[in-house]
């Protein structure tokens, strides 16, 4: 299970690149990288058909990611998962959250054994500055002894 001191470290490490920003104000993946930008996180897209995304550089892949990012949300589709995994570790990426319902079985078996700081299960609007639905669900979490500690 997720600790706090996991999803704390992780935010402590910006930039954070998201990969599967969408550029589809109908697509999760536009939604959190505009809320997470509005909320201050320096944060940097991802997107092999995109140049820019909302005023931001987007970049087409992980290794194509400058050097200072260490971090990242993968947002992508089950079936992109593990091979951003493997791109993120060879790239040196030591700080990987798994968006709910992108991880697999196949990416997990890519984090076993590495000194990687791994969260899934979790839901970044959750945990970084939430408000409205987000904190709501962050607090029933919390009631039920779900939230990481």
């Amino acid at each position: 299970m997720t600790t706090l001191k996991q999803i704390n470290d992780f935010f402590e490490s910006q930039p954070i690149a998201l990969v599967g920003a969408s550029r589809n104000p109908k697509k999760f993946g536009y939604t959190a990288f505009k809320e997470l930008k509005e909320k201050g996180m320096k944060i940097i897209p991802v997107n092999p058909l995109a140049d820019e995304i909302m005023g931001e550089k987007s970049y087409p892949n992980v290794k194509m990611l400058p050097p200072e990012v260490r971090s990242i949300i993968v947002f992508t589709k089950k079936n992109q998962t593990a091979s951003v995994i493997r791109d993120a570790k060879e790239k040196g990426i030591k700080q990987i959250w798994i968006q709910q319902m992108a991880d697999t079985k196949e990416a997990m078996d890519e984090l076993k054994d590495t000194d990687i700081n791994i969260i899934t299960g979790e839901c970044i609007l959750m945990h970084y500055k939430p408000h409205s639905i987000h904190k709501f669900h962050a607090s029933l979490k919390k009631f039920f002894g779900r939230f990481p500690k």
